[in-house]
Parts: structure tokens; C-alpha cells; sequence
């Protein structure tokens, strides 16, 4: 019974650090996936919570001062799922961003219809917005980009205490940033198809002025999407690039934005 007791008095804080691993089920890259059940996203942050329980209490990072008290447990879960969905909105914001850089070149290349429906995120897509979503994806896992994530949630432990609050400004501040960061990044690379699009447009404008008895509606849908399906070739390796840099500027800064909090 003692033993049990003393068990008992452990779980509260163990409770604390399941659900901060738990908040990457919600936003991380491939564990907030919809294809892995709530059951298993559920399994894999109580194993892995009490996986490392045990170590942080031995290194005395963790403590069990919790009382099992609804008004005090409750406010210290919100806080503490809310650091996991911090890491794991910033790890999923590549991405994010090219799934919007794909949909802006999909409706100007009036593929804006044809959508498919994406597992991964749960939602119908753009199929240009697909195609650089599975490839964020790829270079995502093949930097190590989910051990990353993972591992910034554990290194929390040594600079964020359990019940720490980081709903400040300095969190606005930042999520602000890498949010406008995103959308950038998603201009840069749609802007070499936006722009020859636009050249398109305006010469056939001057073609159908030059010409009024040609079918331009005709002629400029297909024109568009042969245009566009070949700069994306052209580009996809500085698209590429750009993706795998971003990714690893993203990881970096979780990773120093959890060290120096």
C-alpha cells in the first residue's frame, strides 16, 4: 500500500510531461498525422512520457509537488500541451507554406478545381500544393527533421521547469515571425510562375487586340498550364533547396528558442 502511495504521489507530475509530448500529436509533422489513429497518437506520448519520467526525476528536473486537485492540475495541463503545440506549429509551418505557395500556382494555372484529398493534413489540396507538400515532407524526414522535433520537446525539461507559462509577448512575437516568414517563403517560391503567368496574360491581352477573331479563352487555359508545369520542372531544384534550408533554419530556431527561454 505504501508503495502504491508513493506511486500514486509520482503520476501528477508524470501527467505534466505526457501532455506536454502529447501537444505534438496536435500540430508536429507525421505524429498529428490523421492517418495515425487518436489511439496511437494517445500511446505514443504516455509511453514516451513515461519513458523519460523516470530520467528527469533522477536528474531532478521534475518533481512531484502536483496534488491531484482539479482547479491546480487542469491550468498546468493547458500550459504544458501548449508548449508541444508551440514546437510542433513551428515544425509543421514548411510544410504549410509550400502547400500555400502551391495553391496560389495551382489557381493561377486554373488547376484551382482539381483538388485531392491530402491524409496527411486531413483536407482536400491544390495537386501542385500535393506535390511540394510531400516534398516538404520528404526533405523534412530525410534531415532528421521529426527527431528534431522531438528532441526540442524533450530538451524543454532542462530549461522549462513543469507549469512554466510561455503565453507571453515574447511568444506572439515570435510565432508572428516565423508566420510572416512562412507566407514569405511561400512568395518566393510561387513568384517565377506568378510572374511568367502575368507576361501571359498581358501578351495574350495584346494578341486579342491584334486579333480579335482568335478563341483566346481557348488558346489560354492550356497555354497556362504547360507554361506553368514547365517552370515548376525548371525550378524544383531551387525549389528543393530553398525548402531544405528553410527547414533547417525552422529546427534551429525551435532549438534556440527553447534553449534560451
Amino acid at each position: 500500500m505504501n508503495q502504491f502511495t508513493a506511486l500514486l504521489e509520482h503520476f501528477p507530475a508524470a501527467l505534466l510531461v505526457i501532455f506536454r509530448i502529447g501537444g505534438l500529436a496536435i500540430y508536429a509533422p507525421v505524429i498529428s498525422s490523421q492517418i495515425i489513429a487518436v489511439q496511437g497518437r494517445a500511446l505514443f506520448a504516455i509511453v514516451l512520457g513515461f519513458a523519460i519520467y523516470p530520467i528527469l526525476y533522477v536528474e531532478n528536473l521534475v518533481s512531484a509537488p502536483v496534488h491531484l486537485d482539479m482547479w491546480t492540475l487542469v491550468p498546468l495541463l493547458a500550459l504544458e500541451i501548449l508548449i508541444g503545440m508551440v514546437i510542433g506549429f513551428i515544425a509543421s509551418l514548411p510544410m504549410i507554406a509550400v502547400q500555400i505557395s502551391g495553391l496560389m500556382m495551382g489557381q493561377q494555372m486554373g488547376l484551382g478545381f482539381a483538388k485531392i484529398f491530402n491524409p496527411t493534413m486531413g483536407s482536400s489540396a491544390d495537386i501542385i500544393g500535393q506535390m511540394l507538400f510531400f516534398m516538404a515532407l520528404a526533405g523534412f524526414l530525410l534531415i532528421g527533421g521529426l527527431d528534431a522535433t522531438v528532441l526540442a520537446v524533450l530538451n524543454t525539461f532542462h530549461h522549462m521547469p513543469l507549469g512554466t507559462n510561455i503565453a507571453d509577448g515574447s511568444l506572439l512575437e515570435m510565432l508572428l515571425g516565423v508566420v510572416l516568414a512562412a507566407y514569405e517563403i511561400a512568395m518566393r517560391i510561387a513568384a517565377p510562375l506568378l510572374a511568367l503567368i502575368y507576361l501571359q496574360t498581358i501578351s495574350l491581352g495584346f494578341i486579342s487586340k491584334s486579333v480579335p477573331q482568335l478563341n483566346i479563352l481557348s488558346l489560354g487555359f492550356p497555354m497556362r498550364i504547360i507554361a506553368g508545369l514547365t517552370i515548376i520542372m525548371i525550378s524544383i531544384g531551387v525549389i528543393n533547396e530553398v525548402l531544405l534550408v528553410w527547414i533547417e533554419d525552422v529546427l534551429q530556431l525551435t532549438l534556440d528558442w527553447v534553449e534560451n527561454y
